[in-house]
């Protein structure tokens, strides 16, 4: 059963109640709040995800929930909450959806230490998988839209979960998280692209969130071996250009952008080793997304022949 089969009375009062259990990628979550935004989030971007039965393990409880007491009429806020403890600070109301996304997130990279867990996005074509590390600022979430959009397979756009055993990635296919000037740019270069509602002021400006493609999420359960690792620049008025970079460089870049390398110790080395040794690695400018996607287009085209 997915969540588009459930009736929207039945969706409310689960979350409103026992919890709307979902799943996403190798996790099942149970989510609680009576906040709408939630109930319309879900329901816009998460129509095609599994909804796990009442007999399968639950790995993480979310809740978000309103803030009481003066706050209830005077700037109302929501919070998280998880196992009795609230990770975040308070946010506006308004920024619910938002923080259920971010929730997650926190969920899986604070947790799940049998993946070596990178940030960064992930994306496969013919079976291979490019991983794009990245700060924020860089053009990482925008070029990982546009290229879910042109024929490549999102795995994630956050999180890069590699196995510690056989070294494929294993998708979580979550919505993409997009902001300020990228959401205009994807609306322009995909224009059947569905988005959430904007949220503005958050502490990363105005944020929405990319519906992902039900084609994409037919095939969560595919996993991908790495091929390349690239490190995507946003760059005005560049034109897209590829320069290798040594594996060395890019062993130390990925380890300063993983959630859990220090934790895992000599096996996060070795599967961070693992990782660079069979990739090409790049740095990556562009500024246009039509360039960018063809220049990743042919990466994949040289490693079919």
């Amino acid at each position: 059963m997915t969540l588009s089969e459930l009736a929207e009375a039945d969706l409310r009062a689960r979350l409103r109640g026992v919890g709307l259990r979902l799943s996403c990628g190798p996790f099942n979550f149970r989510i609680l709040s009576p906040v709408d935004a939630i109930a319309d989030g879900l329901r816009l971007l998460y129509a095609d995800y599994r909804l796990p039965t009442d007999a399968a393990f639950i790995d993480f409880t979310v809740t978000i929930e309103r803030s009481t007491g003066i706050r209830r009429f005077w700037h109302p806020q929501v919070k998280f909450a998880y196992d009795g403890t609230y990770p975040f600070v308070p946010m506006q109301a308004d920024h619910a959806f938002p923080l259920l996304e971010w929730a997650m997130n926190w969920c899986i990279s604070s947790h799940a230490d049998h993946y070596l867990m990178l940030h960064a996005a992930v994306l496969e074509r013919d079976g291979f998988a490019v991983v794009m590390p990245a700060p924020p600022g860089s053009g990482k979430s925008t070029l990982c839209a546009g290229l879910a959009s042109r024929g490549w397979r999102l795995l994630s756009d956050e999180l890069a979960l590699h196995s510690l055993t056989d070294g494929l990635l294993t998708p979580l296919a979550r919505p993409i998280s997009l902001k300020n000037e990228s959401l205009d740019v994807i609306r322009a270069f995909y224009p059947g692209v569905v988005l959430n509602q904007v949220t503005h002021h958050t502490s990363k400006g105005s944020v929405s969130h990319m519906l992902v493609p039900s084609e994409h999420l037919a095939r969560v359960g595919e996993r991908a071996r790495p091929r390349w690792v690239v490190f995507p620049k946003y760059v005005p008025r560049a034109s897209a250009q590829l320069s290798s970079r040594s594996k060395a460089q890019s062993l130390l870049a990925l380890g300063a952008n993983s959630f859990n390398y220090s934790v895992l110790g000599l096996t996060g080395f070795e599967a961070l080793s693992a990782l660079v040794s069979n990739c090409d690695c790049y740095d990556f400018q562009y500024s246009q997304l039509e360039q960018a996607v063809a220049t990743f287009d042919a990466l994949a085209q040289k490693a079919r022949a």
